[in-house]
């Protein structure tokens, strides 16, 4: 580890210190804000603690190791202790190194997935239904909860296009790379030669996190149309006009909300989602002047990049952003069992973040 990196962990811990005397402080006790504040902050610097404690143990069964290597009948002992000791800060300086990477302030976000049908025809809103069971599965196995907002059933199954809000503890920190064109390859129910088709879908993940209310639309930029439902919610969202659609005309999105039982929630809803995208909008344009070469667009809601196949006949899986990214163990995966793959793709970004840290220090 570099003294610059050292000096940073050693100011991460002084900061921590400086942390615990402000919440015993009266004055911040009594001001909700700042406690909420300072205490998110405190526990978050925890883990350095820890880690810190843990190398300077080990540093001290080093030193005591080493000081026993004279010792004839203390020897062999001793190389046992120094080997051990010195794998464990190894592994320590490795894990301080992580614990500097900055912390994504969404990663605890609840966030707004949206899947849509690509290139294919109905094979490809099957693929999307497919990728929106995948990763509801996924959610609801977390304990998440997960609400169709909008819904445009394709006319052989699956969906044209589908959004649907996932909230939980730590939502986006685990899908925020999921963003862009997922490709399928398998041989479609309706083939009757047996032939291998592609197909792709897009998916996007825009975090909803606090920032989203701070952001301030003018009404007069906005065209509001209402429809009939046509999707779940009973005969009364099919009988009145309770679904909405938003335009926002300086940037051409459109948001739809029609599963609420009044015109007035869905109103709301929709309006969550359009801040959501256009906050998400403004930030992957300033991520992408300040870093054109990053492999995982953290959830950009970029869907121009193909990151991923789903080869079905060889039950295989590629992440082409991650060199040597492959699993075969796609029936597994498409089920909901995402764990392995989201892990791999969380460890190369830290790994990224990293050796961009490691070149400025």
């Amino acid at each position: 580890m570099t003294p610059t990196l050292r000096r940073k962990l050693e100011a991460l811990a002084e900061r921590r210190e400086e942390l615990e005397r402000l919440l015993s402080d009266p004055g911040v006790v009594a001001d909700n804000e700042r406690f909420r504040k300072y205490s998110r902050e405190f526990s978050q610097l925890e883990p350095v603690t820890v880690a810190l404690a843990e190398e300077a143990n080990a540093k001290r069964d080093l030193a005591a190791a080493e000081a026993l290597r004279n010792d004839p009948e203390m020897r062999e002992l001793a190389e046992e202790e120094i080997t051990d000791a010195q794998a464990r800060l190894v592994r320590l300086e490795d894990e301080l190194s992580l614990l500097l990477v900055p912390k994504d302030p969404r990663d605890d976000a609840d966030l707004f997935l949206e899947v849509r049908a690509g290139t294919g025809g109905d094979e490809a809103a099957i693929f999307a239904g497919d990728l929106f069971r995948m990763y509801a599965r996924y959610a609801e196995r977390q304990g998440w909860k997960v609400e169709v907002e909008s819904e445009s059933p394709g006319e052989h199954g699956g969906y044209k296009e589908i959004v649907a809000k996932i909230s939980g503890r730590g939502a986006f920190s685990r899908f925020k790379f999921e963003s862009g064109t997922h490709r399928v390859q398998r041989v479609p129910e309706t083939e009757s030669q047996g032939r291998i088709h592609t197909s792709a879908a897009t998916v996007a993940i825009i975090p909803d996190d606090d920032a989203v209310e701070e952001v301030v639309i003018n009404p007069a930029d906005l065209k509001v149309d209402t429809f009939r439902s046509s999707g779940a919610g009973g005969q009364h969202v099919n009988k009145t006009e309770s679904a909405i659609r938003i335009t926002h005309i300086p940037s051409g999105l459109v948001v739809e909300n029609q599963t609420a039982r009044s015109q007035h929630a869905n109103r709301e809803h929709a309006m969550k989602r359009l801040k959501a995208q256009l906050l998400e909008a403004e930030r992957s344009k300033q991520a992408a002047a300040q870093a054109e070469s990053r492999k995982l667009q953290v959830g950009s809601g970029d869907r121009s990049q193909r990151i991923r196949t789903y080869n079905f006949p060889q039950g295989r899986i590629t992440d082409h952003r991650v060199e040597g990214l492959t699993l075969y163990d796609l029936p597994n995966i498409i089920q909901g069992n995402l764990d392995e793959l989201l892990e791999r793709l969380s460890r190369e970004h830290q790994a990224d973040e990293l050796a961009r840290l490691t070149e400025t220090a």
